[in-house]
């Protein structure tokens, strides 16, 4: 049984590689992609990249989207739109603290709801 999916979109190709780094190596067992910066390397987000990354991981699961800035959040909204895909969450939450607990919750084999419920009780 796959566990709840984890995106990270940054503006930094680096900082979205590296916060999935840190929660392969902290947490192990989940699934996790990056999507940072644009095609061609530079300071941004793809949108492309963005739909790319939540398709790679998602599954009836589900999926939970960690972004940095407000274009971020708004490629990622339009990411979401256009799949069509149910049960993708877009966090409310900071980039790295969020994804480690969300990361930690979804190898313990919580459910979408109990990972969003995690997130919302620490950083509301």
């Amino acid at each position: 049984m796959a566990n709840v999916g984890i995106v990270i979109i940054s503006h930094s190709e680096k900082v979205a590689d590296g916060v999935k780094d840190i929660l392969e190596q902290a947490v192990g067992q989940v699934t996790v992609e990056s999507a940072g910066g644009t095609e061609d390397g530079e300071i941004g987000t793809s949108l492309e990249k963005i739909q790319g990354a939540i398709e790679n991981v998602h599954s009836a699961q589900g999926t939970v989207v960690f972004y940095d800035l407000g274009s971020a959040k708004m490629n990622a909204e339009i990411a979401i739109e256009m799949l069509e895909l149910e049960n993708v969450h877009l966090a409310e939450a900071p980039v790295l603290e969020g994804a480690y607990l969300a990361a930690v919750e979804a190898s313990m084999g919580s459910a979408l709801d109990e990972v969003v419920k995690a997130l919302e009780k620490e950083f509301k």
